[in-house]
Parts: C-alpha cells; sequence; structure tokens
C-alpha cells in the first residue's frame, strides 16, 4: 500500500512542509538554507508515499564513530498527522533496518527529544535501548 524510496535530489525540497511540523519555530527559508547544506554533507531523505502523495520522511546520515563504527542516523523521522497510527513508522523502520544490514552498517543511532514521550515509547517497540543523553548548547537564535 505505501511505498518507501530515497528521494532525489530535485525533489528534496518536497520534505519541508513535513519537517516543519518537527520545527515549529524554524523559518521555511531557514529549513531550505539548511537543507541545502545538509544535502552538500552527504544527507539523504526517505520518502513514504500513498500513491503519490509524500506522507512521511526520514533524514539519513551515514556516520563513523569509535564506539560503534559505521552506523545509520535516521534523523527528522515525522509522518503527517492523518496518517498516524497506520503501522507506517513500523513499515518505515523495518526498510531502514534492512538496508543497514544490506549495506554492512554496525547500528543505527537516533536522537529523541525529551519531551517527545510517544516518540521515546515508539523507538523502545521497535528495539531501539536509551543509551545516553544528548546534550545542547544554543548559541545563536534563528532571527
Amino acid at each position: 500500500m505505501y511505498k518507501i524510496r530515497f528521494i532525489d535530489a530535485e525533489n528534496m525540497k518536497s520534505v519541508i512542509p513535513l519537517v516543519a511540523l518537527l520545527n515549529p519555530g524554524v523559518s521555511e527559508k531557514t529549513l531550505l538554507e539548511r537543507l541545502e547544506v545538509m544535502m552538500k554533507n552527504d544527507y539523504q531523505c526517505l520518502g513514504v508515499y500513498d500513491k503519490e502523495k509524500l506522507v512521511g520522511v526520514c533524514g539519513l546520515w551515514t556516520l563513523m564513530k569509535f564506539y560503534n563504527g559505521k552506523h545509520l542516523e535516521p534523523d527528522n523521522v515525522v509522518i503527517l498527522p492523518e496518517y498516524r497510527n497506520k503501522g507506517i513508522g513500523e513499515l518505515l523502520m523495518t526498510w531502514i533496518d534492512k538496508y543497514a544490514v544490506e549495506n554492512n552498517y554496525e547500528a543505527i543511532e537516533l536522537n529523541a527529544y525529551v519531551e517527545n514521550l510517544k516518540g521515546t515509547e515508539f523507538w523502545k517497540k521497535t528495539g531501539y535501548a536509551i543509551r545516553g543523553h544528548h546534550f545542547q548548547k544554543i548559541l545563536k537564535k534563528e532571527e
């Protein structure tokens, strides 16, 4: 029913309305500028489609760290509100798990906001364990 595929560079701007749902304090202009830089740094994005309608996105980064080697980092995972609780998140994570295994990743690692209790439960349900704290120091506010 739903199709998952990488979004090509020409269509990457299509993710902005969904990503904006996760970043309500960030302007569309800033999101587009950041997306352009991210794409230059090997950012990829998966799209979940209901026919041709983009209903979910998940950014992907390939990283290498001392403690867990080559790993995949899902980022900015969002499903349109009217498509939530339909199994799309599980479908997407299953796709990512398979992709990671097929491409010789050693782990999958992600960040989730502590206030996102539904997200935390989702990640636990799909096999992720809380391993640490994500610290942030804001140096510049968006204008």
